[in-house]
């Protein structure tokens, strides 16, 4: 065993060595790269992580420690009346910020507490495809048309795909739904609309901070929010302050120290700091800083210290998936956000000839391809950006937002363990089936 381990060590010298030794610097699509790679990570630095992610994982955290066991069969469960279930499934995704494996352990909780299989598999498909960073991200980055696609696409795959999955085994649900006429659920430690309070106020800080330029000719409301989209996210911050005392319980005096620390960071970032679009990250930093450490701080209730360790445990799991995700997409598909795109290591011509045009075996492949590769968060956004760039057709673009971000091999195998062989080949095959011919329909149009 210890000779096996020492071997593999050795393997690993051996290939970093022999790769720094032949890197063909001198090579200038090397190089170009090279340089694709540094500048596509600078941008999702500056303008994705600190204003989307970070606000992300203490949403998800929200998630993990504040929704109790209860709501789940209220909302979820084999007896919850359908449209209830359904409804609540197919957009959960939209106030999560999870990848197809960040979403296992929520899927696999719920459905062993009783979620029924219709609606534990809509949750289960809806959570990666259709989160709000997502949806900002794709409609910011890849064009308000398929972001509307994507969102559409992914409630009505999660709720057919639900649907059908429930039909199938019609017989193991009637057995559940017999099994839970008897359960009573534990009450709830706070009122709901508390717990929905705070977590729709974070959720709408993620989003206005987040509102994406509007067009040169558009003067509606979306110009407006976006003038004043500062001031909108401001007041949401209040009201998050106004949570974390009535509703957390957390220290007047250190809340308001936070708050105070986080509008001098503003005001500093206004007069010291030149570049525009930087000013604001400097107070979401000091803000997310404070609120970590004023949760971790706090003795007054067990579950606030948990809320913080949760967010902590998301950052943990995404942010390395997301830089190794971002890294790779640069290298081999090139940088396009600047108004010069700048190529990667793989020829356009590659891409073209395997997603290229809109045939419905250009989507099948995308949709496979995508089924079995692993996205983390958000990562799909910048791989699709270099993919349209080398020119992949629109149609398999769609095909593999839908199919890519929601599975993954590792997902397919833990799913495999909960709900077994059948249930699984099932599942995959109909996200594979919905999104090529999804991503077909869209690409004939667009």
């Amino acid at each position: 065993m210890e000779q096996k381990k020492e071997l593999k060590i050795l393997m690993w010298i051996i290939a970093v060595f022999v790769a720094v030794f032949f890197m063909p610097l001198t090579n200038e699509r090397f190089t170009t790269a090279i340089g694709a790679t540094l500048d596509l990570a600078k941008w999702y630095a500056q303008e994705h992580v600190i204003l989307c992610l970070l606000p992300a994982f203490f949403i998800a955290g929200v998630i993990a420690v504040f929704v109790s066991q209860g709501s789940v069969l209220k909302y979820f469960g084999a007896n919850a009346k359908k449209w209830l279930s359904y409804t609540v499934a197919s957009v959960s995704g939209g106030i999560l910020a999870v990848c197809s494996c960040t979403i296992l352990p929520l899927f696999t909780s719920i459905y062993k507490r009783g979620a029924g299989l219709g609606p534990a598999i809509a949750f289960l498909y809806s959570g990666p495809a259709i989160s709000i960073l997502s949806i900002i991200l794709t409609a910011r980055i890849l064009g308000l048309e398929m972001g509307i696609a994507r969102i559409i696409g992914a409630i009505t795959f999660s709720v057919v795909i639900g649907l059908v999955m429930s039909f199938i085994f019609r017989k193991e649900e009637k057995e559940k739904q017999e099994q839970q006429m008897n359960i009573v659920p534990q009450p709830e430690k706070r009122a709901m609309w508390q717990t929905s309070f705070h977590f729709f106020t974070l959720v709408f800080i993620l989003v206005f901070a987040n509102w994406g330029a509007p067009s040169s000719a558009d003067t509606g409301v979306w110009y407006y929010i976006f003038t004043y989209k500062w001031h909108v996210t401001a007041f949401f911050s209040v009201l998050l302050c106004f949570s974390l005392i009535y509703i957390l319980k957390i220290k007047t005096t250190w809340v308001l120290i936070g708050a105070a620390l986080t509008a001098l960071s503003a005001w500093f970032s206004n007069v010291f700091i030149e570049e525009t679009k930087l000013i604001p990250l400097v107070p979401m930093v000091v803000g997310i800083a404070a609120l970590a450490v004023i949760t971790l701080l706090d003795k007054t209730d067990e579950e606030n210290k948990e809320w913080a360790y949760s967010s902590w445990g998301f950052a943990k799991q995404i942010m390395p998936l997301l830089a190794v995700g971002v890294v790779t997409a640069g290298f081999l598909l090139g940088s396009t956000h600047g108004a010069t795109a700048i190529p990667g290591i793989i020829p356009n011509s590659w891409v073209e000839w395997a997603v290229g045009g809109n045939t419905i075996l250009s989507n099948a492949f995308a949709s496979f391809v995508g089924a079995f590769m692993y996205f983390a968060t958000l990562t799909e956004v910048p791989i699709i950006q270099g993919l349209l760039s080398s020119g992949m057709g629109h149609g398999p673009a769609l095909a593999l937002l839908l199919s890519g971000p929601s599975l993954s091999l590792p997902n397919m195998l833990v799913i495999h363990g909960v709900l077994g062989t059948k249930k699984t080949v099932v599942y995959v095959v109909l996200v594979i089936i919905m999104a090529t011919i999804s991503g077909y329909i869209y690409g004939m149009f667009f």
